[in-house]
């Protein structure tokens, strides 16, 4: 369920990944043939500038247990139909499809054996934001000055007909799996859902009899239900993903950990029977902000924030995830979300400073009655004194009063909030 974009690039950063509980990375593929069509086809490289070697990457994910997606992307300049623009369509779609099959052809066959590939990125037409052409996809009249530019009217058949079609066909000729190119959050549901159904004329198929994974980026979890109803729940999709989260959101410390407590809560009531079925990726897991998952250094690699509250999530619901089958009930200014990991019942809440509460009703102790209870600090994973946090169980009434300390962990910015763990086990 979690991922990052980029790769790791050592032994160190793999282990970062697992304390993180990363286990996919999402990255470029090239270049193909950058500078004309007599280029020999390349696709061994990857990174923004293709200066990194893709084919061990692959491996050393594959032997640590890490998932690959490579993004299929993006037109080489002397192809573009805005001249000197790699984010426009091709002029030639044959060497569109030529680059597609040489990665598909390489990737999914031994000893890589990958089984997902993403058909560009964020292709849209006019934005909510107000810019009239996307940032990757753009056509007549774009200006780099976004005041000059002019709307591409063609935008989403044009990339139906040019890009998607086309380059999904050949994905699933290999067995492989076609997931969506990332929808941009200021695209629209209405509109995506339109272009998803969109018949095309030149093939009489809808973009979306070619998609095994919706996939939007920088969406909250509940706006991800329509998409769900509509097209997993009973099908042609496979799954929903998020490619990209986080990005400049990370500077709420609370943001990552809410984000991916609340999407596995989810997932599990709406059928997750399949590990990849609903996959998340934050952008990026290093740099040099202070927001992102680590810091890479010099003089060495650390973790951030963001990261370490990921390392406290990953530990604290550590067993296998069941739903959570009793309603919640908190005491004032304090909301919250529960998961079962193992036997444990873990209750991820949201509150002010002060003695606050929750009540689940419904849940039977275990006969034994040797429960115990924590509250662990969401961002460092320290314990709460145990004077702090109070169990008691009548019943099928479980109440939980804990302490909240006076200095939150929660961003300055907003009305302070400390995010934290109520961690009842259940001990047979």
């Amino acid at each position: 369920m979690l991922g990052t974009n980029g790769w790791a690039g050592s032994a160190s950063d793999l282990a970062m990944w697992r304390e993180m509980g990363l286990t996919w990375g999402r990255d470029s593929v090239g270049p193909g043939q950058p500078d004309s069509p007599r280029d020999p086809m390349r696709v061994d490289r990857t990174g923004v500038q293709y200066n990194s070697e893709l084919p061990p990457v692959v491996i050393r994910n594959n032997r640590n247990g890490v998932r690959s997606l490579l993004l299929l992307a993006y037109t080489p300049k002397w192809n573009a139909s805005v001249p000197g623009d790699s984010k426009s369509a091709p002029v030639d779609v044959d060497a569109w499809k030529r680059y597609v099959d040489a990665v598909v052809r390489k990737y999914s066959a031994p000893p890589y054996n990958l089984r997902h590939f993403q058909i560009w990125n964020e292709a849209a037409g006019k934005l909510s934001g107000g810019q009239v052409q996307a940032s990757f996809w753009h056509g007549p009249h774009f200006n780099e000055d976004r005041k000059l530019s002019r709307p591409y009217e063609r935008a989403m058949q044009d990339y139906v007909e040019r890009i998607h079609l086309p380059a999904a066909r050949i994905i699933r000729s290999y067995g492989a799996y076609v997931v969506y190119g990332g929808w941009p959050d200021q695209g629209g549901l209405d509109n995506f859902r339109r272009w998803l159904e969109y018949r095309s004329p030149l093939y009489d198929e809808r973009m979306l009899d070619q998609v095994d994974y919706i996939d939007t980026h920088y969406l909250p979890v509940h706006e991800l239900d329509p998409l769900y109803e509509q097209y997993v729940k009973h099908g042609p999709a496979r799954g929903i993903w998020q490619t990209e989260i986080g990005d400049t959101y990370m500077k709420d410390p609370h943001y990552l950990p809410r984000y991916f407590f609340e999407f596995a809560a989810w997932a599990l009531d709406r059928e997750w029977n399949d590990p990849n079925k609903y996959v998340s990726m934050i952008y990026h897991w290093d740099g040099y902000e202070p927001f992102r998952l680590t810091h890479r250094g010099p003089p060495a690699r650390t973790y951030n924030v963001s990261g370490q509250s990921l390392v406290v999530l990953r530990r604290t619901i550590a067993g296998s995830l069941q739903r959570f089958p009793a309603p919640l009930a908190f005491g004032g200014d304090t909301s919250g979300t529960a998961v079962l990991s193992d036997s444990d019942i873990v209750i991820q809440v949201s509150a002010a400073t002060g003695w606050r509460s929750v009540t689940a009703t419904g849940v039977k102790p275990p006969a034994a009655r040797t429960t115990t209870v924590e509250m662990i600090d969401g961002l460092t994973g320290a314990r709460s004194d145990g004077e702090n946090i109070a169990l008691t169980w009548k019943d099928a009434t479980l109440n939980v009063r804990f302490k909240v300390p006076s200095e939150v962990n929660g961003p300055l910015a907003k009305p302070p909030r400390h995010l934290a763990y109520i961690v009842v086990r259940r001990a047979a």
